[in-house]
Order: C-alpha cells, then structure tokens, then sequence
C-alpha cells in the first residue's frame, strides 16, 4: 500500500537547484576532496560518481570544469585512474558536447601520447575513441591513431582500432583516408589473424562516400576467397550486410552473395547469412530488393538444416510480409511455395518456435489480404483455422513456450483486426481454453487474459463506431422510432466462463501472478460490460474477492472499474479499502475517489449508493427514485466533498493538480446542468413580463419576448462555453497525459462545445457554425464517451425547424434541453487514465540570473540601463513505457516585465506608456541542456515585477503550457542628481530598445 495513491509520482529530486542533501557546487567540492586523496581507492571512487553527477546537474559549467579536473588526472594519474576516466567518457556521451572547452581538455590528455608505456597510450586512444562525436575532425588524432596502428604493441593496436572504429562512424575524412590503411593491414601477412578480424568491421563505417563505399565492398569479396576460414566468412559478410544496408546501392548484390553462401556446409556461416537477410528485410533497405531474389530466398528453405535456421528464415519472410510491397509479391507470385513452407513448419510440432513462427507468417498475410480484400488469402485462413487450435493448445500448457504462445496470440488479434468472422472463432477458442480445467503455468493464464482483453477492445471498438442503420440514410433513421440495431461484442457471450474463471481463481491459494490474473479478468469483465448494468452475478464476484485479495489489487481492480465506468463497484471498493489504510493523504485520497464514485452512481441510476447497497436490482437498472433536479444537486455536493477530500490529499510533493482541475470542471459542468432544469422549471412560473414585446423591439431582439427564459438561455450558453475553456487548458497543461486521456479532454470539450451550440440554436436568432468533431475515439473508454455526443447530435433534430425570423422558445424546446441533459447523466463517466497514474513525466527545471539575495528582496538595476536576464534549464524525462508519448523538441521562454509601482505625477513631462513589457524566445535543448537570455529594457523608475514562464512544443509542433513559472522583482533606482530632460532622454532611449528587442 506504500503507493495506492497512484498519484503522480516523480523519479526524480524535487529540490534541483537547491538541494536539501547537497547542491551542486558542493558536490563537486566533495569529489574534488576525494580526488586529491592520497589513497587511490578513494580517488577511483570519486572519479565512478562523475556520470551520476552529470546525470543530476548537467549544467556546461559544471560538466566543463569536472572535465578538465579529470584530464589533469588523466595526465598524471596511474593506468587504473586512467581506466576509470575512460569508463566516465563513455558513460557520459549524452554530455560530451558541453564541455565548453574541448581543446582545453583534448590538449590536456593528449600528453600522455608521448608517455613511455604502451598501455597509457591505448588507453588515451580509447578515451579518444569515446570523446570521438565531439572531436571528428581532430587531425592530430587522426594522426596518432595511424600512428597507433603501426606500434609493435598489442594492447596498443587494439586500442587504435577501437578508435578507428569510432572516428569511421563520425568523420567521413578519417574513413576515406584510412580505407587504404586498414585494407594493406588486412591484407599484409605480418599483421596476425586475430587483429585481422578486429579490423574487418572497421570498414562497415567507410559508407560516407559512394566511391569509398564501393572500393571496400571490393576489397571484401576479394578477402572471401582469400580467407575461406569460418572466423573470416562470418565477419566479411556482417561487414557487407551493414555496408550494403547504409548506401543501398550494394543491396542487390550482397543478395546475390548471400544466396551462394546458403549453400554453405558450415552452421555458423549459414546463421550469419540468415541474420545478414533478416537486416537487409528491415524497412530501409526492403524497397531496393530485386524481383527474383524473394523466390531464389524461397527456393533455399530445403537447405535450412535445424530448427534455428528454419525460424530465422521464417523471421525473414515474416519481416518481408510487414513491406506492402513485398507482401503483395509474396501473396500474388509465391503463394503456393509459401504456403508449403509454412505447412511442414506447422506439422512439425516437435519444434514449437518455429511452427508459431509460421503461423505468424501466415497470419500476417492473412491480415494484409483481408484488409486489400484480395482473395487469394482465403486458402491461407482455412489453413489457419485448421491449425490455429492445435498450436494455441500445445504452447499453452507448456512453461517453456511463453514467447511462442504470446506470438499466436499477438497475430490472432491481428487477424481479428481485419476479419471480425475469425475474430467471433477466435474469441470462443480462447475463452474454451481458458475455462478448460486444466492448470496452465501462471504466465500463459496471463497472455491468454491479456488476449481477451485485445480481443474485446477490437469488438467493443466495433460496437461503439459511428454508424446509422443499414440501408437508411440520416434523416430517414431519425424520424422513425426504432433505433439502429446494436453491434453486440461476441465476449458478452463468454462472460459466464469468464465469471468461473475468475471464481476459480480467487478461491485458490494466490501468489503474486495469480493476483495478476485476478487484475486482468476484473479489467476484462469491467471491459465487456462497459455501458450496460452489472448484473448481480457478477457483483457477487466482485464481492468475493474483496474478501480474499489483498488491498493493492482491490484498488487496482476499483480503479478499472472507475476507468469503464462501473462506479457501483468502484465505490464499494474504495469504500472497504479507505477504512484500512494507514496513511492519511491515502485515505483522503480514497475518500475522494469513493464520493466521485457515488455522485455518478447518482447521476447514472438515480438512486443513493447506500440504498443500492442495500438493494441491489439483481438484472436489470431500477426505476430512478430521484427526480434530475435533486439527482444533479446531490451530484454536484458529492463532487464538492470530493474536491475537498483531494485537496486533503495533495501535498508539495504530490500536488494532484490534474484531479484537482478535473474536479473543479466536473463540478462546474454539473452545476451548469443544474442550471439548465431551472430554466425549465422556471419556464412554467415565470410567464414573460407585459412589456416583453416593447422591449423586443427596442432591443431589435425578436426573442426577448418570451421574457426571463431567453436570457436565462444565453446565461446557460456562457457557463458551458466557459466549460468548454477550462477543458481546452487542462488539455493544454497535460504533457505528460496517455492518448486516452488527451482523447477524453478533447471529447469532453466537445461536448460542452455541443451542448453549447444547441442551447444557442434556440436562444439565438442566426446560431453560429456548429462544433467540428475532431476525434472519434481510438480506445474503447472514448469512444463510448464519443457515441453518447452522437446521440445528443440525433437529438438535435427533434427540434422544430422555424425560420430564423420566427423562432419561438416552447416547452418542445426545453424537454429537448432536458432529454439531453439525461444523455449526459446516464451515460456512466470513464475517468481518464492521467486521473490515477502517470506513464510519463518530462520535468524542466530552470536557474534564471540575477537572483536576489533572498526572497523577499528585489533585484537593483541603475536607471537608464538594461538589466539581462539569463536562463538556463535542463530537461529530466522518465517513462515507464518503451516509448514516450510524446516529446520535446523546443521550449519557448516567455518573460514578461510590469510595472508594480505607480509612476510619480509629472505634469511637465508625459512619459509614453510603455509599463508592460513581453519579450519571447524559442530555444532548442541540446542534450536535454537549454539556454537563452534577454535584455530587458527598463523605462523609468520603480518596481517592476519580471515573470518566466515556459512552454513546450512537442515535435509536431503543438504547444504545452507545462512548463515551471518564475518570478522576481526589479527595482530600478532614479538618479538624483540628473535632470527631468536627462531622465526622458534615457526614456526615450529605452522605449527604442524596446522596439529593438
């Protein structure tokens, strides 16, 4: 329970600039102390915690000086300094490029080039190696290197290998000079065979030049058959794969090479030619293929000789099929060639990695040709039906098969993708298996879940799309009322296998991975029945493992159930687990979540949470008891209590800012509701005043006649405008969010945006453009939330159509406003994902200059002068994900400058009004380090109150309102003893400054 919260959670030091352990400056004071240690334990330990130090302020000045103290031991120290100096430059190549002096330290360390012992100057060619991206065009080194190459040393010559090897990669001078080199040294027999094989992959890197790239590509064929031995073959041909992947222009004749090397007798060699294929199918080399070499690749499966190479040949086509290009060509030319492979790939089922490999192959060109709707795949699908159980079966009760099993179902969910008819099979097939009594190892059960779960955020995809009834246009399906006929998910009619399931393994003794599958068939139940009444089955379910799991996996499954929009569950949950936590910002945190949970359950059903405890309707949704007014009125006190609760639960460390926001939105939209039903309340025992028709008319507003109704109306218009707004800059300030809750903001917006449009198509004579809906909702939770703005635009047309000339506002009207508010209400709220947890968090943490010297002092400028401020920031990410969402590509730093201080009267002298101040600059971070400066121009005397503020643009280039605000005051101090005129001419000088920047 240490983090139930699922708050937002930062990785990293809260306290930068200012540390409360330590700051930066006497960090590095500590390691400079242990650095002039007499003992050279302590002296290594210093130099290991530069990369963490690096890693923690790596601000330029710092990095630079930690550089040149290294070099100074670099020079003087012993070879195991030296070591450890060589491990920092590798370490920290993210921060190579701020070392603001690299001459200066190139310089230094260069020294030990003249050194006596071998082994100090391989290892300066190493560290020279390492710096390399930062000093490509060095020819001192360049130099030194060759030098290196000629040594009668070993360790020597390895070393300038290495460097060779990383100066390639960067400077293409270096490479094009020592091509020449490297292949007499390859070829001259005084040079042993183990340095020659240390020097074949050098030439992978000679690609800067066409020329160069085809006169190395020459001198490897030549070595084949000089040097048959498997070491040589084996390295030739990597060096040639990597070679021909980077210029593309050698792509078709190292296949060429590597067809006649298949034919090889040793294993070795033929692996590596494998492997070598494999690279050249990737997506940047796949399109400079020629025609024939994809069937003379076919032809050569016979001599795969074991199931290792038959699966790295399989990988080869599976990589081809992912090319439309190529897959195309293997489906219209290679059908049945193909088809044999696969087969007696699948029929051996002795070997499990290569049969699922298969199946994969044969899936991906099933999905390829269902979605071009070709017909040439529908023998492959019969084949994958008919062999997709007898696989899925073998690999899942075996341990050993877990990455075998999780490809079969990676590529059945994509065949699904595209055939929603295997999708409905495939679903069944999953689900017998799981329901099977059989024990299966606790990591296959996970897959198999996590594959239903897939499966049913395809179908419940499907069954939320946008579409009307088939075989009717718009206009027809609105004026009947029958309404279009539903998609139903297929795993609704697994679900009491599921339940058993779940049962099943509640009841069990559970460890740490059945808690997992308890978490994954909860989010899948939650899943399948989203929008629909919980039966009460399924809440005794729930029940049960309430009372046999632990704390942490009841809040991970009521969490679910609030992101699906089962809030029932969800509040008794956070309910039962608030009373057992220990820490109060947990429990406050609980409470909140419990009090959100219970308003929905108002607004959904129309009943208390305590009495729906107490009787819960064991199929179908009661009649609600509360009438919308009192519905909406418990609602909006509930979200009061919440937002109270949450604000108990935030802290300096966990500011909960975005459930705070929410919240506050949340309420507001409620409370607008509520406003709504008043108006049509109001409507009844407010009639329109006598004069309502005078005062239309002199208005020239027609429909101010209808009295306290219309402007109660537009009233309403301005609240959800004003909703709409504030979920435009939550969207904003959400960097950090998941995709689904970017795509909830943006449909909440819109629906405000909506709502708003149709209050003013009755209120208003000539309404404006209707919203344009931007999103439709890629994940289940928002497009569901996306269908219920659907029905609110069907609704839309059942109000009167009137001329604009003679609108009236009539009981018709507003039944269409509250028929609209119950679409809202009953539709249950998925809370978005960013609510509980964070999977990403990108953090800017700033030093601006001049500071005060404390806080609560100003800065001193002279009058007349301008006063520059520098910035200085550093960008800190963290991702719990293989890949971020998004990411910054440049940060705009916003200063703004106003006057605090009134000026002094001076009738004498009018000083133009120029008390505010905006400059902005756009910077881009260089290895996560980012600068800029301004010079702000300062008119006249008095404070000032000078403000930073921060923005990030992504690398589509949308801005974020995410960044960290900071803010100083200026004093500037007037001369006495100068002139009024001296005074206005420095003004004056100021006020074209500020046009100037």
């Amino acid at each position: 329970m240490a983090h139930l919260t699922g708050t937002r959670v930062s990785m990293f030091n809260e306290s930068f600039l200012n540390d409360n352990e330590h700051d930066s400056n006497a960090v590095l004071m500590e390691l400079d102390k242990g650095l002039r240690s007499a003992k050279q334990g302590i002296q290594c330990e210093a130099i290991v915690r530069f990369p963490r130090l690096f890693e923690k302020y790596p601000f330029p000045i710092l990095i630079n000086s930690s550089f040149i103290k290294l070099a100074e031991f670099f020079v003087s120290g012993s070879n195991l300094l030296r070591f450890w100096v060589l491990r920092v430059c590798q370490q920290s190549e993210n921060h190579l490029d701020k070392i603001l002096n690299i001459d200066n330290f190139v310089r230094r360390i260069f020294m030990v080039m003249h050194s006596n012992d071998p082994v100090a100057r391989a290892l300066l060619l190493r560290t020279l190696g390492a710096v390399s991206r930062v000093i490509p065009e060095k020819p001192q080194v360049h130099h030194a290197i060759r030098r290196a190459l000629d040594s009668h040393d070993t360790v020597e010559v390895e070393a300038a290998i290495y460097a060779s090897s990383c100066f390639a990669a960067q400077s293409s001078s270096f490479a094009i000079s020592m091509c020449a080199k490297i292949s007499d040294m390859i070829e001259s027999l005084q040079v042993p065979v183990p340095m020659k094989l240390l020097l074949i992959p050098v030439l992978r890197h000679m690609h800067h030049d066409a020329n160069t790239a085809a006169l190395v590509s020459k001198l490897c064929l030549e070595l084949l058959p000089k040097y048959p031995a498997q070491s040589f073959v084996v390295a030739i041909i990597n060096t040639l794969t990597q070679l021909s992947s980077r210029t593309l222009v050698g792509v078709p004749g190292q296949l060429n090479v590597l067809l006649e090397f298949m034919e090889d007798l040793r294993t070795p060699v033929r692996i590596q030619v494998l492997r070598s294929f494999n690279e050249l199918a990737g997506k940047q080399s796949v399109n400079a293929w020629p025609k024939p070499a994809i069937g003379a690749l076919i032809s050569k499966f016979k001599l795969c000789r074991n199931g290792a190479e038959q699966f790295l040949f399989l990988s080869i086509l599976l990589k081809l099929s992912e090319c439309p290009l190529t897959c195309q060509q293997l489906l219209l030319e290679h059908r049945e060639a193909l088809l044999r492979l696969c087969v007696q790939c699948i029929s051996k089922l002795d070997d499990y990695t290569t049969a699922t490999q298969a199946m994969a192959v044969l899936s991906a060109l099933v999905a390829f040709g269902a979605q071009k709707q070709l017909t040439q795949v529908d023998d492959i699908l019969q084949i994958v039906n008919l062999h997709m159980e007898g696989v899925l079966l073998c690999t899942a009760r075996r341990a050993e098969c877990t990455r075998d099993l999780r490809r079969v179902l990676t590529y059945g969910i994509r065949i699904t993708q595209a055939n929603a008819e295997f999708g409905a099979e495939f679903i069944e097939l999953v689900s017998n298996t799981l329901g099977d009594n059989v024990v299966y190892p606790p990591a296959n059960a996970q897959l198999i879940c996590e594959a239903l779960v897939g499966l049913c955020e395809h179908f419940q995809l499907r069954k939320y799309a946008f579409s009307t009834a088939e075989g009717m246009d718009d206009d027809t399906a609105m004026e009947t009322d029958q309404p279009a006929p539903l998609k139903v998910n297929p795993l609704l009619a697994q679900l009491p296998l599921i339940l058993y399931k779940l049962k099943k393994v509640t009841e069990s003794e559970t460890d740490d991975q059945q808690l997992r599958t308890v978490e994954i068939l909860s989010a899948l139940i939650c899943q399948t029945t989203m929008g629909c009444y919980l039966p009460q089955q399924v809440v005794q379910c729930f029940e049960l493992c309430i009372e046999r799991v632990n704390c942490w996996t009841l809040y991970r499954i009521a969490r679910t159930a609030s992101r699906y929009g089962h809030h029932y569950v969800a509040a008794h949950i956070y309910t039962k687990v608030s009373q057992i936590v220990i820490s109060d910002h947990m429990h406050y945190f609980l409470v909140a979540l419990a009090q959100i949970s219970q308003a929905e359950c108002i607004l959904n059903y129309g009943l208390e949470y305590a009495y729906m405890r107490d009787n819960y309707a064991p199929r179908e949704a009661p009649e609600p008891l509360l009438p919308l007014m009192k519905r909406l009125e418990s609602a909006s006190n509930l979200y009061q209590q919440a937002l109270a609760s949450m604000r108990a639960c935030s802290s300096p460390q966990h500011p909960c800012s975005f459930q705070l926001e929410y919240l506050k939105i949340r309420a507001q939209f409620l409370q607008t509701l509520h406003l709504a039903v008043t108006v049509k309340n109001a409507q009844v025992i407010v009639p329109p005043p006598a004069i309502a028709g005078s005062l239309a008319q002199n208005s020239r507003d027609y429909l101010q006649k209808f009295g306290h109704v219309t402007n109660q109306l537009r009233k309403l218009v301005k609240s959800l405008k004003a909703c709409e707004e504030t979920y435009a800059r939550l969207y904003k300030s959400s960097f950090d969010a998941d995709n689904v809750t970017l795509e909830f903001l943006e449909v909440a917006e819109f629906q405000c945006a909506l709502f708003a449009h149709i209050i003013e198509s009755i209120c208003y004579a000539t309404p404006p453009e209707p919203p344009v809906f931007l999103t439709t909702g890629t994940h289940p939770e928002t497009r569901y939330f996306a269908a219920s703005c659907q029905r609110m635009e069907q609704m839309q047309k059942n109000l009167p159509q009137e001329l604009p000339n003679a609108k009236t506002i009539s009981n018709r009207h507003l039944d269409v406003i509250i028929a609209l508010i119950e679409i809202i209400t009953k539709t249950p709220l998925c809370l978005p994902r960013y609510f509980f947890q964070i999977l990403q968090s990108t953090q800017i943490k700033l030093s601006v200059s001049p500071q005060p010297r404390s806080a609560t002092e100003p800065v001193l400028v002279q009058s007349g002068s301008n006063l520059v401020i520098k910035v200085e920031g550093v960008l800190q990410h963290f991702s719990k994900q293989q890949k971020h969402f998004r990411r910054v590509d440049s940060v705009q730093l916003s200063l703004t400058s106003q006057l605090m201080s009134p000026r002094p009267v001076n009738e004498l002298v009018k000083l133009p009004n120029n008390d505010t101040v905006t400059l902005n600059q756009i910077v881009k971070p260089q290895r996560d380090f980012l600068s800029g400066s301004f010079l702000l121009p300062i008119s006249s005397g008095g404070q000032f109150q000078v403000t930073l503020e921060t923005f990030v643009i992504d690398e589509h280039g949308i801005t974020w309102c995410t960044g960290p605000k900071s803010s100083m005051v200026v004093r500037v101090m007037d001369d006495p003893s100068k002139p009024a005129a001296v005074q206005v001419a420095s003004t004056s000088q100021a006020v074209s400054q500020t046009r100037r920047f």
